[in-house]
């Protein structure tokens, strides 16, 4: 008889491995002995040392910035264990490339979400695992199941821990309060909102703050942390209406371009953020916090693996 991790494979693009050791480390188990390299002209190879015949195979690779390097290796990766025969193949995208291109804004926009959906399911993926998918109607996008878990969990414990009082949570925008409110409700916390609108791309502004923030720790919270234009010009604003101290937390933290110099210069007490992405060990963010959702991943991984209901991590 099978064993469990001969039929239980963890594979690991160059993405996050370090990610991926965390989660081997959860269940018990090693990664998939394989390589992955690059051609001289910039395409990708992908050569399996070990077999995956039969085998439910989870292929760990969140489609972070190199978005493009990173999304076409995650797709030669799960074609490579498709025609080596596995028996069922996961995607773990912790971090989900292209989920802000969800819908048409304007005439003639692509839905890049729902094309990034078909080439995944097309290269042989059988199931999506993400966190925090930036759009839940993503998961519509797919015609194979898709379990979008939610890092607040791991932001409220953290929080918890911390023992802060005179706490409220603050949502960046209209768009993220649900999610902020389950965060509220979990740490028994008053709600407020930020009006803001976004002229264009990676640019916002701040209208109004819906809620009394005077004399209280607030906690932003937001799935994404990209330019930090949103988390920081919320900062100010919330220190303008008499916060005492902001803790600014995000899902993902992608820190692009300008985002490491704003949130150095914002009255940010803590950043708090998840390991869905790598982190540079040279961004020099002295109040950043990582949390791991290795722990997260690994539980879904075992439930799956053993057809056992996921719905209770949500």
């Amino acid at each position: 008889m099978s064993t469990y991790s001969e039929k239980l494979k963890i594979f690991a693009g160059n993405a996050h491995p370090e990610l991926a050791k965390e989660i081997c480390n959860y269940l018990g188990t090693e990664l998939v002995s394989a390589e992955i390299s690059r051609f001289e002209d910039g395409e990708i190879g992908v050569r399996i040392d070990e077999t995956v015949r039969g085998a439910d195979v989870f292929v760990i690779q969140p489609t972070s910035p190199p978005v493009n390097d990173n999304l076409m290796e995650l797709l030669v990766m799960i074609d490579a264990l498709r025609r080596a025969s596995a028996r069922r193949i996961t995607a773990v995208v912790p971090y989900y490339g292209y989920a802000r291109q969800d819908r048409k804004s304007r005439p003639r926009d692509p839905i890049t979400a729902k094309l990034v959906a078909n080439i995944i399911t097309t290269a042989g993926a059988r199931r999506l695992l993400s966190i925090d998918l930036h759009a839940p109607q993503i998961q519509g996008f797919f015609d194979i199941p898709v379990d979008n878990l939610y890092a607040a969990p791991i932001m409220i414990d953290y929080f918890k821990n911390k023992g802060i009082d005179n706490l409220t949570a603050v949502s960046p925008d209209v768009g993220a309060v649900k999610r902020v409110r389950s965060l509220a409700e979990s740490l028994n916390i008053p709600l407020a909102i930020i009006d803001k609108r976004r002229p264009k791309a990676n640019v916002a502004e701040v209208q109004n703050v819906i809620g009394d923030v005077k004399g209280r720790n607030v906690i932003l919270f937001d799935d994404i942390i990209d330019t930090a234009g949103t988390i920081t010009e919320a900062a100010k604003v919330l220190k303008e209406k008499g916060a005492t101290n902001v803790y600014a937390c995000g899902t993902h933290g992608l820190f692009s371009g300008p985002a490491v110099k704003r949130l150095k210069e914002a009255p940010i007490k803590e950043i708090v953020v998840t390991n869905t992405i790598p982190q540079r060990d040279d961004l020099g963010l002295d109040n950043l916090k990582v949390l791991s959702v290795a722990p997260l991943l690994g539980e879904a991984i075992d439930r799956i693996f053993k057809d056992l209901s996921v719905s209770v991590l949500f």
